[in-house]
């Protein structure tokens, strides 16, 4: 006889509480493999494909495409085992019937489908019982389990006082304690075994938090070369990963298009602040009811700027390597080289202000966000360790996150975690613009178009490539002095790029 098991909304982490269904992977009466995506769903942070813990057929699914769910919910349903004859699955919030039929038909195909995701096929070659099998690597909270006996005996996280992190652990059998799927890709992308963790959650959860303590860790005793994923600033990762608001916690996201109604009366219509819309809108109007901010800006002549890019993309044309196909350097990399110098010299709005314990947080690492426009909205990338990188590879990580934007690819760690932002509006043939900044963020750097202008150089006057550069900064982290120093310097290399050569 078939056991039907429900599968619910998982937690997809970084505090999110609820996701609007985008579509639908499979229909009522397929059949699905373990850990197969089920659905794609948009949280206020990115697309995520959900994947199904269960083997077998579906039997009901709950929601159409543009269905927002909370946390929890119902997603569908799935008749793992032999189905019962001549029974029909009950039908679904969407009304769909599976056929009885078919289920009969695809029950062997499910039961292989669970046996090859667990690792094999177990004593016996017939159904499995759902009880005892399941794919060994599951979702806790919603995910199969083997058999009691031969499950994971979760141990107890740090004692209190501890840091609050993971600790290693002896590789134990069974299924891992992870919520998360993003915790779980986290881990599989830096060749981090979890088995080998022990998690600072209730029961001994493994949270994200732990995973980045444990890749510092790893770093630090010269085991691993990938750098540790940072916390967002101003927000210690356990606290972060617990259950932050969802108005904190929503990063830099695509404002998509919302459902509109009219308004009573006819005399307008109605767009509902919900998914990634309120998620932004929560967090826009937290960073101007908490950041006390200002702005200065300043007219910079970029045609030298301009000139030695051109110089660096005509040198590279004849190098083997740029027939190979590297791209040339944008002038969106030579900007972010410049505010990285810059920062380095004024690092002070290079942090964050933690409300709570009334401390600023500065960071020895420069994340710098930008704006990069997409069919969705406006989203913020986020390029790691910037500081660290030269012109070129800056432009490569660029362009790689504006592809990732523009597909709709991009993942919740690669929208969240700046420490600085720069805003390009001069796309958008602009001049200048007094931005709200991207909470928790204590600065943002506004570049305005590069256009031909009237401009006394060397005493005379001539047409030449201008641009207005603008500065947004939190005035809790330094006055108007420091934030003037940044914005002439930034100015100063703008306008003589050797500036840069002889200050770094």
């Amino acid at each position: 006889m078939a056991q039907v098991l429900e599968f619910k909304l998982p937690d997809l982490g970084e505090g999110l509480t609820e996701a609007e269904i985008v579509r639908w992977l499979v229909e009522v009466g397929d059949v699905v493999a373990v850990d197969q995506p089920v659905v794609e769903v948009e949280t206020a942070k990115a697309m995520v494909e959900v994947p199904c813990p269960y083997g077998g057929v579906v039997t009901a699914r709950f929601g159409e495409a543009g269905t927002e769910l909370p946390v929890g919910a119902p997603l569908l349903t799935v008749a793992v085992g032999e189905p019962e004859p001549d029974r029909p699955a009950a039908p679904g919030a969407d009304g769909h019937r599976a056929q009885p039929a078919r289920a009969q038909a695809a029950s062997a195909a499910s039961t292989e489908a669970g046996s090859a995701a667990s690792g094999g096929a177990g004593p016996s070659a017939g159904a499995a019982d759902p009880g005892t099998e399941g794919s060994g690597n599951v979702l806790v909270g919603y995910g199969t389990s083997r058999a009691p006996a031969r499950r994971r005996r979760v141990r107890p996280g740090p004692p209190a006082g501890a840091n609050g992190r993971a600790r290693a652990a002896d590789p134990v059998d069974g299924p891992v304690p992870v919520i998360s799927p993003l915790v779980r890709r986290l881990a599989r992308e830096n060749g981090l075994d979890l088995r080998e963790l022990t998690g600072s959650g209730p029961d001994g959860l493994i949270l994200r938090a732990d995973v980045e303590y444990a890749l510092r860790a790893a770093a630090a005793q010269g085991r691993t070369a990938t750098a540790p994923a940072r916390p967002r600033p101003g927000v210690e990762p356990a606290r972060e990963t617990a259950g932050a608001a969802p108005a904190a916690q929503a990063g830099a996201a695509a404002l998509g298009a919302a459902p509109v109604t009219a308004a009573p009366g006819g005399d307008g219509v109605r767009t509902p602040l919900k998914g990634v819309r309120g998620a932004v809108a929560d967090k826009l109007s937290r960073s101007r009811r908490e950041i006390p901010d200002a702005t200065c800006w300043v007219d910079a002549d970029a045609t030298e700027l301009m000139r030695a890019r051109a110089a660096m993309n005509a040198a590279g044309a004849s190098t083997a390597l740029n027939t190979a196909g590297v791209p040339k350097v944008s002038l969106i990399a030579l900007l972010a080289r410049i505010c990285t110098a810059a920062l380095a010299r004024f690092p002070e709005l290079n942090s964050a202000v933690d409300t709570e314990a009334r401390e600023i947080v500065r960071f020895d690492r420069v994340h710098l966000g930008f704006a990069a426009q997409t069919e969705r909205g406006l989203v913020v990338p986020v390029v790691r360790d910037a500081h660290a990188r030269n012109a070129e590879s800056l432009t490569a990580e660029f362009a790689r996150l504006t592809e990732a934007a523009r597909t709709g690819a991009l993942t919740p760690a690669e929208l969240t975690g700046g420490t600085f932002t720069l805003n390009n509006y001069g796309v958008f043939g602009v001049d200048g613009s007094t931005p709200i900044l991207n909470h928790p963020e204590a600065a943002m750097l506004g570049v305005g178009r590069i256009t031909p202008k009237p401009w006394v150089h060397e005493g005379e006057l001539a047409v030449r490539q201008v641009v207005q550069l603008s500065l947004t900064f939190d005035h809790r982290v330094c006055d108007g002095g420091t934030a003037g120093g940044f914005l002439r310097y930034v100015a100063d290399c703008v306008e003589q790029p050797a500036v840069l050569l002889r200050t770094v």
